[in-house]
């Protein structure tokens, strides 16, 4: 094959790539897709950098006329804090028991550390993130969950008229998850209850979950069981019999929410992916994990 067939090739690949999304860009314009960027995910970009691709996936959707939210977390990098503090973190159903000291390590962490960094990202490509928490202007209210687990909070309800006004203004918000009580108490949030809290209050279209797997398995332990789709139900009853463990329980519970209460889609996908979000969305064939509320809605 020459150079110029090779160029040929590749020239006709990108416009049929082109002419496959326009369906999907006709369809989402307009719609908003809350986005949970795991800490996971963050702590994972390396050589191929995913957390540049993963802001032209975020800019490209905002740009063809989608109101994309960022929801982070940041467990990773508060644990290495703890750690450099000589604190040993302590999880219980995937959730950080959180002591006053601990709280303040996760506000330090999500609000000065990776709230910046994915901000600072995504503005490379033009003036559209603004970096936001929980606490501004009322917008995660929560209550403590369990008093073993410390400052570790529930939300209470979820003020959407900042992240209304930020979209109206074209802007793409980027949420760190504190919140805090009547009385201005901070709590560590699970992020992704908190993703599944903003998609149902904003009436989302869909809600999207970048990690560091593929999407969900029947058999942890076998690649070849990845769930392309699942119900609601079938979640429920994968919870019941030990299938989901661990950190992926909240994560699955705020997905089973989400599509009972209003949202069309929730997704989980392997967040190192090169523009992993821009092949769910654009392309025919998907990828990870796509969680309805019943199988009427395909």
């Amino acid at each position: 094959m020459t150079a110029g067939t090779e160029a040929s090739t590749a020239a006709a690949l990108k416009a049929s790539t082109l002419v496959e999304a326009l369906p999907y860009i006709r369809r989402f314009a307009g719609k908003t897709v809350v986005v949970k960027y795991g800490g996971n995910a963050l702590a994972g970009t390396s050589e191929h950098d995913a957390l540049a691709l993963f802001a032209e996936d975020i800019v490209l959707m905002r740009l063809v006329g989608m109101r994309p939210i960022v929801v982070h977390g940041g467990g990773p990098q508060i644990s290495a804090l703890m750690a450099k503090l000589g604190k040993e973190p302590e999880f219980v159903d995937g959730l950080r028991v959180t002591d006053r000291e601990t709280v303040e390590i996760a506000r330090m962490v999500l609000k000065g550390q990776v709230n910046p960094q994915l901000v600072a990202a995504i503005n490379v490509h033009g003036r559209f993130a603004v970096g936001i928490s929980g606490v501004d202007a009322g917008l995660i209210r929560a209550e403590t969950r369990n008093p073993e687990l410390g400052f570790v909070g529930d939300v209470t309800e979820i003020n959407p008229e900042v992240i209304h006004r930020l979209i109206d203004d074209e802007f793409i918000p980027v949420i760190a998850t504190i919140g805090s009580d009547e009385q201005g108490q901070a709590y560590n949030i699970n992020a992704d209850t908190v993703a599944g809290a903003i998609a149902e209050a904003m009436g989302a279209e869909k809600l999207v979950y970048l990690t560091d797997i593929e999407g969900l398995r029947r058999d942890v332990s076998d690649a070849a069981s990845l769930i392309r789709q699942i119900t609601a139900a079938e979640l429920d009853a994968m919870v019941d019999d030990g299938t989901i463990v661990g950190g992926m329980i909240p994560k699955v519970a705020s997905c089973v929410q989400a599509v009972r209460n209003g949202v069309h889609r929730a997704h989980i996908l392997d967040g190192r992916i090169a523009h992993v979000l821009l092949l769910e969305v654009f392309t025919d064939d998907g990828i990870g994990t796509m969680v309805m509320n019943s199988r009427e809605m395909e």
